[in-house]
């Protein structure tokens, strides 16, 4: 039986934010929201950062441009960063009613039962989502410069690539 992990639901957060762990080249990455006291980190891979800062930034083009919306200026990952889960996938929807993205996931189960993967819910506002889409996008590009000839990240500070042999 494998282990059953924490579900949260947080219809309101104070921040939403993609952050990184490591070196270039060995980043670990994480989601990470806050709401009051309660912190929530979940690890991702770089391509699901990357996915979700473009479909966020896509469906932001999508919805009419709301009445007084600011940008939160930029927030870094909060300590301790250890996850409460690695996820598996996530879902994003327009909740009209309140005029929030619902971004959803769920746990990435190994060996276990998906009935027991955990899944959690954050409600961001259209700020929230602009700021992650700026900060995501920032995050990824400062990784690895790519290489020239098949967009791989390059080795070795920046110097190589596998493609070159």
């Amino acid at each position: 039986m494998s282990e059953v992990h924490r579900s949260f639901d947080l219809p309101d957060v104070d921040s939403f934010v993609a952050g990184t762990v490591g070196p270039a080249g060995e980043r670990a990455f994480f989601l990470q929201a806050v709401a009051g006291a309660e912190v929530i980190t979940l690890k991702v891979e770089k391509q699901q950062v990357i996915a979700l800062a473009q479909y966020l930034a896509e469906m932001m083009d999508d919805l009419p441009t709301p009445d007084g919306a600011s940008t939160p200026p930029r927030t870094e990952l909060r300590s301790p960063s250890d996850p409460e889960w690695a996820v598996s996938s996530m879902g994003v929807a327009f909740v009209e009613s309140r005029d929030r993205i619902a971004l959803w996931a769920e746990q990435l189960q190994r060996d276990g039962d998906p009935e027991t993967a955990a899944t959690g819910r954050v409600q961001l506002t259209r700020g929230q989502v602009a700021a992650f889409v700026r900060d995501a996008s920032a995050l990824v590009a400062s990784g690895r410069p790519p290489c020239p000839y098949c967009s791989a990240p390059l080795n070795d500070g920046g110097t190589w690539c596998s493609c070159w042999n």
